[in-house]
């Protein structure tokens, strides 16, 4: 019995390579990304503009009368779907954490003191020019960095980046994304209704529950995930919260090793070769087979490959198409908080990132990466004012209005300068040859 050594090309495959293969850029997501901010742009500011708005304040009801969830559509996606990417935020770090550069001490300590220094500055300066003001509430807002773009930016570059200089601005910003995380928890929750909060705690303790007894069907997770995102929602206290809460508490450990799952495959392979493919004997040979593929790969790395292209390519373009959509003057650039967020992020960040990585290695509290200049890492450090994404989440939670309407004109203007700078930068300053070890 001839076996084949591949799997049979199917031909809807042809049509969708291009598509897979556009997805697979590093730079795609933050193309996508900005196609949809110009869309918001475009129809914010033409006659559409009315309608526009009208169309994410309409009210979407979910559940029945008596038990129903009634929110506008904007909100849908700030607190529903943004409570995915949360998820995907909470996957990645704890992916650092155990396997990736934040697994080590040493590599940890540069780009913590950094963010520290990227997130304390662009506040200073915010708050100095906004001492008694509306928008002070708004303090937050320059302080994000959007991975996406970062890592979009940085990938147009290629390989004239240093690798060592990408792992550090990746695990900035993944530091970035936790002290957002934590301010957010802490600062912009409202009151706190005790009932909902336990039923939150006790769902999160339902999760860990089913990790101990090595429950592993991911259905049963996005259920209690579920239960979890309402009782967080219903609390007071933010519901993306409950997203990077579960997205750490998701199994990293696959159930099956990769020696369990070798001695499988050499136990179904008779029964494959030589019973009738309609048999019992077959079909519990594939099932089994089937169990022990799928269990060979942790839950954490099922589901942030299955949800990455979702969040790159579905979420994060949908909320921009949310969010991004402002009036767009000159006048509005001027005011007071618009000045103030463009300030923090396109000059607050760079000299934050740099200041503090500056200190630490001259208090030889840790190293600069690898084959990185002080220049090069300006560049970078710049790109990190790209707020955009967390920028105009923080604002959507700290501010309203006009005022509000304001500050996503400023971080537009601030992540487009921050953008321009930190690529001119780099295109000047980064040899023309790949970086070695890239």
């Amino acid at each position: 019995m001839d076996v084949p050594t591949s799997l049979p090309a199917r031909p809807v495959t042809r049509l969708t390579r291009p598509f897979v293969r556009f997805m697979h850029l590093q730079a795609s997501g933050g193309i996508v990304l900005l196609a949809a901010t110009m869309i918001a742009l475009i129809l914010a500011n033409t006659s559409l503009a009315t309608d526009y708005a009208a169309f994410w304040n309409r009210t979407f009801t979910v559940g029945v009368s008596g038990a129903e969830l009634s929110y506008p559509l904007w909100y849908w996606v700030n607190d529903g779907l943004m409570a995915i990417f949360f998820f995907v935020i909470g996957l990645e770090i704890k992916r650092e954490l155990i396997w990736g550069e934040l697994r080590d001490r040493r590599n940890v300590v540069l780009p913590a003191i950094a963010a520290l220094g990227g997130a304390i500055v662009p506040v200073a300066i915010y708050l100095l020019l906004q001492p008694s003001l509306p928008g002070r509430s708004g303090w937050a807002v320059p302080m994000a960095t959007d991975i996406a773009f970062v890592v979009g930016c940085l990938a147009v570059l290629g390989s004239r980046v240093p690798p060592a200089l990408k792992i550090f601005m990746l695990s900035l910003a993944i530091i970035d994304d936790i002290l957002a995380v934590i301010i957010i928890a802490a600062v912009f929750s409202s009151s706190i209704d005790v009932i909902w909060l336990g039923g939150a705690i006790a769902g999160l303790a339902i999760v860990i529950l089913l990790d101990k007894l090595a429950v592993r069907r991911i259905g049963l997770y996005v259920l209690v995930g579920v239960v979890v995102w309402l009782c967080t929602l219903k609390s007071g206290i933010h519901p993306t919260v409950a997203g990077v809460l579960l997205g750490l508490l998701t199994p990293a450990r696959a159930w099956i090793r990769k020696d369990t799952l070798v001695e499988v495959i050499d136990s179904v392979a008779s029964p494959l070769r030589t019973s009738d493919e309609r048999s019992q004997e077959q079909r519990d040979a594939v099932e089994t087979l089937s169990f022990a593929a799928t269990e060979a790969v942790s839950p954490l790395e099922r589901l942030e490959h299955s949800l990455h292209a979702w969040v790159a390519f579905a979420i994060m373009p949908v909320f921009a198409l949310a969010n991004a959509g402002v009036p767009v003057s000159l006048q509005g650039v001027q005011q007071p908080v618009a000045l103030a967020v463009v300030a923090g992020l396109a000059l607050g960040k760079p000299i934050g990132i740099v200041g503090a990585s500056w200190l630490a290695v001259k208090l030889g509290l840790a190293r600069m990466p690898e084959r990185t200049s002080w220049p090069s890492l300006l560049g970078a450090a710049w790109l990190g004012g790209i707020g955009f994404t967390m920028a105009l989440f923080v604002a959507s939670l700290s501010l309203t209005g006009p005022v509000l309407e304001i500050a996503k004109s400023g971080i537009l203007v601030g992540s487009a300068l921050s953008l321009i700078g930190g690529m001119a930068v780099l295109a000047w300053v980064l040899p023309r040859q790949p970086a070695a070890g890239a």
